[in-house]
């Protein structure tokens, strides 16, 4: 369901996404990050991310489930995304840095502790981890995409799954987008 949004609507969830200022959520993320640290762009949409962690001189490797999405994020961040859905990666102890920015929130609550297990798997050990989900504690559709919102509570009680993955810091910020009235849980994590 999700992916179809996507696939039909890549070019204009493009043009909406690609240009949003994130330069307070990345300094959150990069001030933990050694320089020329390999990071992960775990559910890349436009490439937006991906690009400025390139420009700051990352190691930069994305993946989307979408393949109009990876085509798009591709040619903007110029570095290699590949069409990989959270369940098939297969990828250990690679990335010093992983950035899950509103990616994760499309899964079913049901699939996030697999989707997290494997990603905290691709994680070295000492790495850091962003992950972002609107502020809630329900599941639901709208307009053709599936949404898991987690609060505080909801989100520790989903990392007390994961042996080895502790919760560093979270934080509430009100959407980057100009039309919108959404408030988002942020968190990094760091792997032991």
């Amino acid at each position: 369901m999700t992916i179809n949004f996507y696939q039909t609507n890549a070019r204009q969830f493009f043009e909406s996404t690609v240009n949003v200022d994130m330069s307070s959520l990345y300094a959150a993320f990069t001030e933990q990050l050694a320089p020329n640290a390999r990071v992960l762009d775990a559910g890349c949409g436009s490439g937006r991310d991906s690009k400025a962690f390139r420009e700051m001189g990352y190691q930069v490797e994305a993946f989307d489930a979408s393949s109009e999405m990876v085509t798009l994020a591709s040619q903007h961040a110029a570095v290699p995304v590949r069409q990989l859905s959270f369940h098939e990666l297969t990828d250990t102890g690679r990335y010093q840095g992983i950035w899950c920015c509103a990616s994760l929130l499309h899964l079913p609550a049901s699939q996030l502790p697999d989707a997290m297990q494997k990603l905290a798997r691709a994680l070295t050990p000492g790495g850091i981890w962003y992950v972002s989900f609107k502020y809630g504690d329900s599941e639901r559709v709208k307009e053709g995409r599936h949404f898991t919102d987690l609060n505080e509570r909801t989100f520790s009680n989903l990392i007390q799954q994961l042996p080895g993955i502790h919760i560093q810091s979270t934080w509430l910020t009100e959407d980057k987008r100009p039309d919108r009235n959404e408030t988002w849980l942020n968190a990094l994590l760091r792997k032991a």
